[in-house]
């Protein structure tokens, strides 16, 4: 699931990525152009039933991402606004942040 809020002067999106618990036994990371596809950089916390992290990004701004689940496989988020081709040949998660 992904929601967004933007910050009153809308110069930040709140970007919520939220995977459910079983997709994952020991951790989450989201990679993606806002943070060179670093797996390490972004971690997602379970909560309950859930993996959740919240992103701070650019409005006006699309972003390619993807899960890195468990250190040993990657998965698109079921919510995403589009999905685009990658250099793999899979496919990329797309999430758009509007003005």
């Amino acid at each position: 699931m992904i929601s967004k809020e933007f910050t009153p002067k809308r110069t930040v999106c709140k970007v919520r990525l939220t995977i459910p618990a079983e997709w994952a036994e020991k951790e989450v990371a989201v990679a993606g152009d806002f943070n060179d596809w670093d797996t390490a950089a972004e971690k997602l916390e379970k909560k309950k039933d859930a993996w959740t992290t919240t992103l701070r990004l650019k409005p006006e701004n699309e972003y390619k991402f993807k899960y890195f689940i468990d250190g040993e496989r990657w998965e698109n988020d079921d919510a995403a606004d589009k999905y685009v081709p990658n250099e793999f040949g899979t496919e990329d998660s797309v999430v758009s942040i509007g003005e």
